[in-house]
C-alpha cells in the first residue's frame, strides 16, 4: 500500500507538471507579444500560433488576461495583488495569491473562474522603452477537468496493476506455503496414524531444513518418553514380583493357622502372619511415595528449620532404636549459628517439610534395619557455604564403595548379606534421593564411623540449598 501510494502521487506529480509546463507556453508567447507603440503605450502583437494555443476545445476550456500594472509596483514587498488596466482577454481573472519573486518567474495556482476549477499560471513584467517603464501581468488559466482525469486514469490503472500483482503474489504464496507444508502434512499423518506403542523416533530427512530442529527436539522427547515407559514397566514389574512374595508367604501362613489344632501354635501362625502384614504395609507405603516422588506437579517450596527436622525424626524412630538396641542420637547444627548473645538463629532449607522428612526417615530407617544390635547411629545437621548437610553415620557393616550408586537402585538390596535384616524392600534410598532432587538436592552414600575390627560404617548424606 505505501509502495502504490508513493507510485501515485509520483504518477500526479508527473502529469501536473507536464500539464503546467503546457499551460506556461502560451503565457511565454503573450509574455513576449506585449511591447510599445510609437506614442508609447502598450500593444499586444500575438502571433497566430499563439492564439491556436489559446483556443478552447471540447473539455479543455482556456482563459487569459495582459493587464497593465498602473502605477507599477515592487512585487515582493508586501504590496497587494491588484487588478490592473486590461490589455487583452477576459475581465475578472482571479488574480495571485501573491507576486512572483522575480520578473519572468512563473507562480501557478488553482482557482475557480465562472464555476470552472481552473489552473492559473501568472507572469509579471518590466518594459522599457525610451525613458518609459511600464510592468505587465500576463495571464493564462485552464480547466482543470483534463487533468483531473488524467490522474484518475492514472489511479485507476495504478489500483488494477497492484490489484493483480495482490492476486498474483496471494496465489504464489499459497502455492508456496502449501508446497512448503506438504511435507509436514506427511509427518502429522504420520504420527496420527501411528499406535501408542510406537515410539520410534521420527525421520528429519523428510521434512524441510527449518523444521529439522523441531523434529529433533520431538525424537528427544520421544525418547525421554521411552525411557520413562521403560522405567515405568519396570518398577511395576518390580513391585509386583515384591508384592507377589509377602501375599504367597501369608497366604501360607494363614492356611497353616488354620489347619492348627493347637491355640498356642495357631497364635504363632497368626503373630507370623500380623508380622508380615507390617512389612507388606510398609512396602506399600514405600511404593506410593516412592510413586509420589517421581511425579513432578506444581509445589510450593516453603522455608524449613532442618535442626527441628532432624529432632523430630530422630524422635519418631526412638522406640525402634531402643527395641533394636541400638544407640540413635541427633546432632543439631553447631555454634556458628548462634547470635552474640547466644540465641540460636534457625538453619533453614527451600523445600517442602513432609517431603524433606519422608526423605530423612527413609535414611535413618535403613540404617536402623542393617545395623547390628548395639550400633551407635548419629543423625547431624552440617551447615554449609552455600547447602546443608542432613547426614545418617552409623558404625555398621557398612557398604563397598562400588555398590553405593548401584544401592539407589529401585528394589536393589546392595551388600544385604552384610547386614541381618534381609527383608528390607531396597526402596529406601530411592525415595530419599527423588525426594532430594525434586526439593533442589541430592543423596550420597560415604564412609561412615570407623569400628573396631577396623572398617567403616555407612554414612547417607542429603545435600539441600540453603534458603
Amino acid at each position: 500500500m505505501i509502495d502504490s501510494w508513493n507510485d501515485y502521487r509520483t504518477l500526479s506529480e508527473i502529469t501536473a507538471e507536464a500539464y503546467d509546463s503546457s499551460l506556461l507556453e502560451p503565457a511565454r508567447v503573450l509574455e513576449s507579444s506585449v511591447e510599445f507603440a510609437n506614442d508609447l503605450t502598450l500593444r499586444i502583437s500575438a502571433p497566430m500560433y499563439a492564439q491556436v494555443l489559446l483556443e478552447s476545445r471540447a473539455g479543455l476550456r482556456k482563459y487569459y488576461r495582459v493587464e497593465e500594472i498602473d502605477p507599477p509596483i515592487a512585487p515582493g514587498r508586501g504590496s497587494p495583488v491588484l487588478p490592473g488596466r486590461a490589455l487583452i482577454g477576459m475581465p475578472d481573472m482571479p488574480m495571485p495569491p501573491q507576486w512572483p519573486a522575480e520578473a519572468g518567474e512563473p507562480v501557478f495556482y488553482d482557482s475557480v473562474y465562472r464555476n470552472d476549477p481552473v489552473r492559473v499560471v501568472a507572469i509579471w513584467r518590466d518594459l522599457f522603452y525610451r525613458g518609459a517603464h511600464r510592468q505587465v501581468l500576463v495571464q493564462v488559466a485552464e480547466s482543470m477537468g483534463p487533468r483531473l482525469n488524467a490522474e484518475e486514469r492514472g489511479r485507476q490503472q495504478e489500483a488494477l496493476r497492484d490489484a493483480r500483482m495482490v492476486v498474483l503474489v496471494v496465489l504464489l504464496v499459497w502455492l508456496g506455503v502449501a508446497l512448503a507444508l506438504r511435507p509436514l502434512y506427511r509427518l502429522r499423518n504420520e504420527i496420527r496414524s501411528r499406535s501408542p506403542q510406537d515410539l520410534k523416533p521420527l525421520d528429519p530427512s523428510r521434512v524441510p531444513n527449518e523444521v529439522v530442529p523441531l523434529v529433533e527436539a520431538v525424537n528427544h522427547h520421544i525418547a525421554r518418553y521411552g525411557d520413562m515407559l521403560a522405567e515405568q514397566s519396570a518398577f511395576l514389574a518390580d513391585a509386583s514380583h515384591q508384592l507377589r512374595t509377602p501375599l504367597a508367604i501369608m497366604l501360607t501362613q494363614a492356611e497353616y493357622a488354620l489347619r492348627e489344632r493347637d491355640p498356642q501354635r495357631m497364635r504363632e501362625g497368626l503373630h507370623a502372619l500380623i508380622e508380615q502384614l507390617g512389612r507388606t504395609r510398609r512396602l506399600t507405603e514405600q511404593l506410593l511415595s516412592l510413586a509420589h516422588a517421581s511425579h513432578e506437579d506444581e509445589r510450593t517450596a516453603q522455608a524449613v528449620d532442618v535442626d527441628e527436622l532432624a529432632r523430630a525424626v530422630v524422635l519418631r524412630y526412638l522406640p525402634l532404636a531402643r527395641e533394636k538396641k541400638q544407640d540413635l542420637g541427633c546432632l543439631t547444627s553447631p555454634a556458628p549459628d548462634a547470635d552474640e548473645g547466644g540465641a540460636r538463629w534457625p538453619l533453614v532449607v527451600q523445600g517442602i517439610e513432609a517431603e524433606l522428612q519422608e526423605a530423612l526417615s527413609n535414611l535413618v530407617h535403613n540404617a536402623l534395619h542393617y545395623a547390628p544390635p548395639g550400633a551407635c547411629i548419629t543423625v547431624s545437621v552440617e551447615p554449609g557455604e552455600t547447602d546443608v548437610l542432613l547426614a545418617v553415620t552409623d558404625d555398621g557393616p557398612g557398604l563397598e564403595p562400588g555398590l553405593r550408586e548401584r544401592a539407589f537402585g529401585r528394589f536393589d538390596r546392595a551388600g544385604v548379606e552384610k547386614g541381618e535384616g534381609g527383608s528390607g524392600s531396597g526402596l529406601g534410598l530411592a525415595i530419599a534421593r527423588a525426594y532430594a532432587r525434586r526439593n533442589g538436592g541430592d543423596a550420597t552414600l560415604e564412609d561412615g564411623e570407623v569400628r573396631a575390627d577396623g572398617g567403616v560404617g555407612l554414612r547417607a548424606v542429603l545435600r539441600l540449598p540453603r534458603g
